[in-house]
């Protein structure tokens, strides 16, 4: 009987799909976690079959997780389920170690289906984070995050949620120091002007969802 553990900072949303994960015969979900570092914690002491995921969680994100997960685990077998459906999020949590891609949007019967393939060992999207990784290869396969570590990703996808650095610091056990040595990297890198263009190529390359509004001094 497959085990789960689900992994998202929205009890609702949780509860939405254990219900439906828990309809299906065979499933069960052992554990629920709201953070990165709950996550590798039940993984650990649960050893679940499967780790559904979402990449928006408070502190580290969930490809943080996916990475702490697999190296504990190297067969860990991890489904991301995310509103983010950019190529880019997707092959970063791809190189993470997921096994699989799902958005929010898609019907659950494609989450069902790519929980049921990753169970088999296959690697499994939903179609419309299959079209995008298609679209992405066929125009050249590269972004604007594609220069940038793993580490970097991490520290500007908290930023541009609107993380100090000093919280991205203490959520990634890092210091201040690093943390500000890291985002000037990153900002040399992009090309970025301003704090505000700086969250807007993170927005383009769907690493965070567009926050409401243009920002202040953008067009």
């Amino acid at each position: 009987m497959p085990t789960l553990l689900l992994v998202d900072d929205h009890p609702v949303v949780r509860e939405g799909y254990r219900r439906l994960l828990e309809r299906q015969p065979g499933f069960t979900v052992v554990a629920e976690a709201e953070t990165a570092a709950q996550a590798y914690r039940l993984y650990k002491a649960q050893a679940p079959d499967l780790v559904i995921l979402d990449l928006s969680l408070p502190g580290p994100s969930g490809i943080e997780a996916i990475r702490h997960i697999r190296q504990w685990d190297a067969a860990a077998r991890i489904l991301v389920f995310s509103m983010r459906t950019g190529a880019a999020v997707a092959r970063q949590a791809f190189a993470a170690g997921a096994s699989g891609y799902v958005s929010k949007a898609s019907p659950p019967r494609d989450l069902l289906t790519a929980v049921a393939g990753v169970l088999r060992g296959e690697r499994a999207m939903s179609p419309d984070i299959a079209l995008a990784i298609a679209q992405d290869e066929v125009s050249g396969g590269r972004t604007a995050l594609d220069d940038l570590s793993p580490r970097e990703i991490e520290i500007l996808g908290m930023t541009a949620a609107g993380a100090t650095a000093s919280a991205v610091a203490e959520a990634l056990c890092l210091s201040l120091k690093t943390v500000q040595n890291n985002l000037s990297l990153i900002r040399a890198k992009l090309g970025a002007r301003t704090d505000a263009h700086l969250v807007w190529i993170a927005v383009g390359a769907g690493l965070v969802a567009a926050p409401p509004g243009p920002p202040s001094g953008e067009s």
